[in-house]
């Protein structure tokens, strides 16, 4: 855990509004349950989870400061008698999340709040800023990995980043997702991650030959000599004059890295440079590339035979170039009223924007090899015989259906906070890297390629899809 900030200002002005209206209208303790979940959008057809940690650091320090009191009466127009319950204020609900980590896919919680009507509604801004931004690096990170096989990935995007947390915390999400290191050094300070990094064109420029540039740069560094050869001229001149000081370190029992190639055509280029490192003997050299990479440049890349060892992905990991919102929501799904469960739903002319109703838990379903088969998204109070055959059915077109005789479960959402206290252990990054690497062993390749995937199942309970219909029912007169 790191040092926190008071982020409890982060929120929407008509979180606050309407929390002065519930406690206008004597509501405020209602017990609501929200969920945060995102829907299918663009290119993301599954994402991985990330935030929590942060997360929880927000939670933990929710408190409204006298400062912040202040200028909410001067500002917001709200009610003093309201103003003054802010000074004791305080989360005391419960939260469920997936570790993070954990393949999540569109309509299925990945947090649930489960808390008096006005601490839920407050934090709602807040935890999809957190959750949102994080789990889209992640997503794209692993895209990025996927793409990159065998190669390892460094995220070098703190240049780009829109503003230093999304800097800092892009950087975490990015090794969650499969990168194994960052250039950022603050990054790599906050949450143990490798820090790697080369050089820039200015090193080499600032000295009167790019031999001499090398060779400095060498002495500097014999143990950790990775040269940026495209200054000039990447065959004619940078491959051949490290090549030239490669030779050099070897002579003094040195082992030379390898190059970087930043520009031109990498997948040209890297075929040329490993059959020159090779003939010269330098078969070990990594040849480490960079410039504007994202997972489908990394696919053209390996289709073209391209002999790069590692990359380096910077804007367009950071920025999520092409999918720059995960598209996460935060629903009502149930209220307390007079010690009653009441189910809530939105229903919209949009289908995909009709919610399921309840409070809800999440399975993964796996099957006898011990592969994810599909999702089951029940009511948190049904009961599931292990004993007997599953039935699993299509969310939507019931006729659907599938049974497994053979199969495990595993609750994907479990307890972060209970009545107000942190009851889960955050891992650390490297052990929340590592799981995320077995998540991916547990799906086949075709749900989680990058172009065209296969539709992985995310199915509803039958008393779940019973509830969802009634309530639609109710709140249409029956029509469709």
């Amino acid at each position: 855990m790191q040092p926190t900030r008071n982020l409890t200002l982060m929120t929407d002005l008509y979180e606050l509004t309407m929390m002065n209206g519930y406690h206008a209208i004597g509501s405020s303790d209602r017990v609501a349950v929200f969920d945060l979940f995102f829907r299918q959008s663009g290119q993301i057809s599954y994402a991985i989870a990330s935030g929590l940690e942060q997360a929880v650091e927000y939670i933990q320090n929710l408190h409204f400061s006298e400062e912040d009191i202040e200028y909410l009466r001067q500002s917001a127009g709200l009610g003093e008698e309201f103003l003054q319950t802010l000074k004791n204020f305080r989360f005391t609900g419960d939260i469920y999340a997936v570790p993070e980590g954990t393949i999540v896919f569109p309509n299925e919680p990945i947090l649930i709040v489960r808390a008096p009507l006005s601490e839920a509604q407050l934090i709602e801004p807040a935890l999809l800023n957190i959750i949102n931004h994080q789990t889209l690096i992640a997503t794209k990170a692993s895209k990025v990995k996927m793409s990159a096989g065998k190669a390892t990935v460094a995220e070098f995007g703190l240049r780009r980043a829109q503003a230093p947390d999304a800097g800092i915390y892009g950087a975490r999400a990015s090794v969650i997702g499969g990168c194994s290191s960052t250039s950022n050094v603050l990054a790599g300070r906050l949450f143990n991650i490798p820090i790697k990094g080369t050089m820039a064109h200015s090193w080499i420029m600032s000295f009167d030959s790019e031999l001499e540039a090398f060779r400095k740069f060498a002495e500097i560094y014999p143990d950790n000599t990775l040269l940026l050869v495209d200054t000039y001229d990447t065959l004619r001149s940078g491959i051949p004059n490290a090549i030239k000081v490669f030779d050099e370190l070897k002579a003094k029992g040195k082992k030379p890295l390898g190059i970087r190639l930043d520009s031109g055509d990498l997948a040209y280029l890297s075929k040329k440079a490993r059959k020159m490192l090779d003939d010269a003997g330098h078969n070990d050299a990594i040849i480490f590339a960079s410039c504007d990479l994202d997972e489908y440049v990394i696919s053209s890349l390996n289709e073209q035979g391209a002999k790069i060892d590692a990359y380096g992905v910077g804007t367009r990991l950071i920025t999520s170039q092409n999918m720059p919102s995960l598209g996460g929501v935060y629903k009502l799904a149930e209220l307390v009223e007079n010690g009653v469960r009441v189910p809530k739903i939105k229903i919209s002319d949009t289908h995909d924007k009709i919610t399921n109703p309840g409070f809800k838990t999440v399975y993964r379903v796996y099957d006898d090899e011990g592969m994810a088969f599909a999702d089951l998204i029940a009511l948190n109070d049904e009961v599931i015989d292990e004993s007997k055959p599953l039935k699993l059915t299509h969310p939507e077109m019931r006729w659907k259906t599938t049974t497994l005789d053979k199969y495990t479960l595993r609750k994907l959402l479990i307890p972060v906070f209970v009545n107000g206290k942190l009851v889960y252990e955050l891992p650390e990054l490297s052990d929340i890297a590592d799981y995320g690497k077995n998540e991916k062993s547990t799906f086949w390749d075709e749900y989680l390629r990058n172009v065209n995937p296969e539709i992985y199942k995310v199915d509803l309970s039958d008393e779940l899809y019973e509830l969802k219909v009634k309530l639609i029912a109710e709140h249409t007169g029956g029509k469709k």
